[in-house]
């Protein structure tokens, strides 16, 4: 699983662009006897594995933040736009950009050029550009173009024995986890969804929900590790190396109380060391699950992680491996009928 979560860290699939991570999973995955896989209209890839039982759907993002170009300057400096990602973390950084995979700086200007008054103001994204190194907009348009994605061109490493450091953790690890889960077998009818955009709205669960209509949905997700000195208990949202994170509620979605109950408490019979996610607000892919058709059941199992929505995140590979687990108990010992 953590060869796969290396390989998957460093393809980039920044939002809408998502072929490179969807390519890898079916290739991944087509060794796997009895998988239908189909990617619908939105890029969604959608794994069958037909079973009696319960529709239980088991879903995982494939998309990561980054940016898209926008135009070209004069000298040669490329805009972008972008969703998601706090300026403050991206000066100076490496990037890539467009299907040749371009390098690139998103630069800024030197300390020494700068004032007193600008060391004390944050640049925003429309300050900010894009340098490729072309000398002026006719010389920069031949290598990249107005809709190409740029992504951060961090590399996967090993952190000491037991963390990783790699850009689209989340959601990485989710869909790390979701591709050994689709190797076992389950007592249900299961369906293994690789979403689209989900950091721009969760725009491909919209479609993957209404197609599949599943009875129940469990969310993989990176999610927040805001545990800093400075920061008060309560504000950690989640805290890496204590366990995965059960959520009971966020910005989209409120989760029902015999779904939280099935989760912790397959957690607590297992021995796996879980934590709740404090923090209510962000969101994801449960929200347009829970309430397509007639609704469904929805819980999230996530991986705590330092620094999301950033060039570099870090996590730990027990968390990762917990997650898993607790997925896995879940589908194994069919809590899923009782939430229904």
């Amino acid at each position: 699983m953590l060869r796969r979560l290396e390989e998957l860290s460093n393809l980039i699939g920044v939002s809408g662009d998502e072929g490179r991570v969807r390519r890898y999973i079916k290739a991944e995955l087509a060794n796997i006897d009895g998988l239908d896989m189909k990617t619908d209209a939105m890029g969604n890839l959608i794994v069958h594995k037909a079973g009696k039982g319960p529709k239980v759907m088991v879903a995982a993002h494939m998309d990561e933040v980054g940016m898209i170009v926008i135009g070209a300057l004069d000298n040669g400096l490329i805009a972008y736009g972008q969703r998601g990602i706090d300026s403050r973390v991206v000066v100076s950084k490496r990037v890539l950009v467009g299907d040749e995979m371009i390098e690139g700086v998103i630069g800024a200007k030197a300390i020494h050029l700068q004032t007193a008054a600008d060391r004390k103001t944050v640049l925003g994204h429309s300050e900010l550009f894009v340098d490729i190194g072309a000398k002026d907009k006719d010389d920069a348009l031949k290598y990249v173009k107005p809709g190409d994605r740029i992504g951060f061109a961090t590399k996967f490493k090993r952190l000491g024995e037991k963390r990783v450091l790699g850009k689209a953790l989340d959601d990485r690890v989710g869909c790390a986890i979701l591709m050994q889960l689709l190797a076992n077998d389950y007592e249900c009818d299961f369906y293994g969804v690789f979403t689209v955009q989900e950091e721009v709205g969760l725009r491909g669960m919209y479609a993957a929900a209404y197609s599949v209509a599943p009875d129940v949905v469990i969310v993989l997700e990176g999610t927040t590790a805001n545990d800093m000195p400075e920061v008060k208990n309560v504000g950690f949202v989640t805290k890496m190396s204590h366990g995965l994170a059960i959520s009971f509620m966020d910005n989209a979605t409120i989760v029902s109380p015999d779904m939280f109950k099935a989760l912790t408490e397959t957690a607590n019979t297992a021995g796996i060391k879980w934590q709740p996610r404090q923090g209510t607000t962000g969101a994801n892919d449960q929200g347009p699950a829970q309430r397509m058709r007639a609704g469904c059941k929805t819980g999230c199992i996530s991986v705590p992680c330092r620094y999301i929505h950033s060039p570099a995140s870090i996590a730990d590979i027990d968390d990762i491996m917990g997650a898993y687990a607790l997925a896995d108990a879940f589908l194994k010992n069919k809590k899923f009928n009782e939430v229904l």
